[in-house]
């Protein structure tokens, strides 16, 4: 064995104490931690021939690495859709990486159980019914996809084909109808071969990032052939909603497969104020659930639900010997893109067995106020302007005039040590976006997120 490896194998317990202590002292210092640093890249290392144990890893790093990160797992990271890491869910974390587990296969079972108890009880936590089953994948994009593949071999059955088995040339064209879809969903269909041209959006809502139902059942009647329609269960920009009721009730007559992007929306379900936007989930065929973001876990982490597992296993079967067979129950490997992966549930369940729905409830509750603290900021500031109502818990607002992009990036530069925000682009209006989805964020961090933006201006 190689001398630096049995040396650490010897003092593991003492060098995991080093890094726990390390680890500690970035996270308690996430509050006052420069939010997005500047720190230039370190000069480029060559591989090393010989190795320094993880003592000296831990110093280099330390040293080259840890003073550029940023604090994403903090209170006033409000760029994208970032959550942070509860304490159940990094003990949760850690443990996988210890562990080791490969959950995908019945030969060794227990990873893969509890990772089925796992996803049912997000299925509960999201109104969904035991006729939603899921898998967990890396993110929202992984989860988007795997949705439009079970759709894209939905298609192929009213075709009387498999799509899995023949190729997408069997399909002829494909018409994927969409309001306000999420970029990783034009991304999905190019990675399936149905191309980002098949998605043809429907007009909007006045006002609105949501569908024109009217509208959408136009689009419908004048398609030829089965089509599949990705709703939004709150758009990236303003949190808006599609109709879902509405949407179900055109699936009835038309009999289209509706994939639900419910990567952050999801949550509202916790909120009595926003539940109803979410009553009609689970008359989807497929939705999507990004857990690293309101979930509060590491990345990479989230679920794809769908009623139609047959279809799944036929997209995604993994034929080899030593696997496990399909059945009436498949195992994880035969799911999702992947034939390994990490146990990526139990950072998960420690969570949810830690808080339980009432502590997300509140997580979720605390962050739609503290939105709401910073919206009404925005909207008292004579120099900023906010380009829609705060409908859960992202702020998306410009500057009142002359905004730029130019502009609005040297103002997000600017307060980057103090609060990080997204630049985007609304009805063609450059914008910057804050949201809110982080278990540490307080009123506190709110009011200083907009005094800092006070003082820019």
């Amino acid at each position: 064995m190689d001398s630096h490896l049995a040396g650490d194998l010897a003092r593991l317990p003492a060098l995991l104490d080093s890094t726990r202590e390390r680890a500690t002292a970035f996270l308690e210092g996430l509050a006052e931690r420069p939010v997005v640093p500047e720190w230039p890249a370190p000069q480029a290392a060559a591989l090393p021939y010989t190795g320094i144990g993880l003592e000296g890893a831990l110093e280099e790093f330390a040293r080259r690495w840890e003073p550029g990160l940023s604090a994403s797992a903090g209170p006033r990271y409000l760029g994208f859709v970032t959550g942070g890491v509860t304490p159940a869910a990094l003990a949760g974390d850690w443990l996988t990486g210890a562990v080791d587990q490969n959950a995908m296969s019945s030969l060794d079972p227990t990873g893969q159980h509890l990772e089925r108890e796992t996803v049912r009880w997000l299925g509960e936590l999201f109104g969904l019914s035991a006729a939603h089953q899921g898998v967990f994948v890396s993110g929202a994009t992984m989860s988007n996809t795997v949705g439009l593949a079970i759709a894209r071999e939905w298609l192929g059955e009213t075709q009387g084909v498999s799509v899995a088995e023949a190729g997408t040339a069997a399909l002829g064209r494909v018409r994927v109808l969409s309001g306000s879809a999420h970029s990783s969903i034009s991304k999905g269909l190019s990675m399936l071969g149905m191309g980002r041209d098949s998605l043809i959006t429907v007009p909007l809502l006045p006002g609105r990032e949501a569908i024109d139902p009217a509208a959408l059942e136009r689009a419908l009647r004048q398609a030829e052939g089965p089509c599949v329609v990705v709703a939004n269960a709150g758009t990236v920009n303003t949190v808006d909603f599609d109709d879902l009721r509405a949407l179900a009730e055109l699936k009835q007559r038309h009999g289209f497969w509706l994939h639900v992007d419910a990567a952050f929306g999801a949550f509202a379900a916790l909120s009595a104020e926003h539940a109803h936007l979410l009553a009609a989930l689970d008359t989807a065929d497929s939705v999507c659930v990004d857990l690293h973001k309101w979930l509060n876990v590491p990345y990479d982490s989230a679920v794809a639900f769908t009623r139609r597992r047959d279809l799944q296993a036929r997209v995604f079967q993994n034929a080899a010997a030593y696997l496990g067979p399909l059945g009436d129950n498949p195992d994880l490997v035969h799911l999702s893109p992947e034939n390994s992966r990490r146990m990526r549930s139990l950072a998960a369940w420690f969570t949810l067995r830690a808080y339980g729905r009432e502590g997300y409830r509140e997580i979720v509750e605390r962050c739609v106020a503290c939105a709401r603290t910073l919206g009404q900021a925005v909207e008292a500031m004579p120099g900023l302007r906010l380009l829609a109502p705060v409908r859960l818990n992202v702020v998306c607002f410009t500057l009142a005039s002359d905004p730029t992009q130019e502009r609005l990036a040297a103002l997000a530069k600017a307060a980057a040590p103090e609060v990080f925000l997204t630049p985007t682009v609304l009805d063609g209006v450059p914008a910057l976006r804050a949201a809110f989805s982080n278990w540490r964020t307080s009123q506190a961090d709110a009011l200083r997120a907009a005094e800092t933006l006070r003082h820019l201006l």
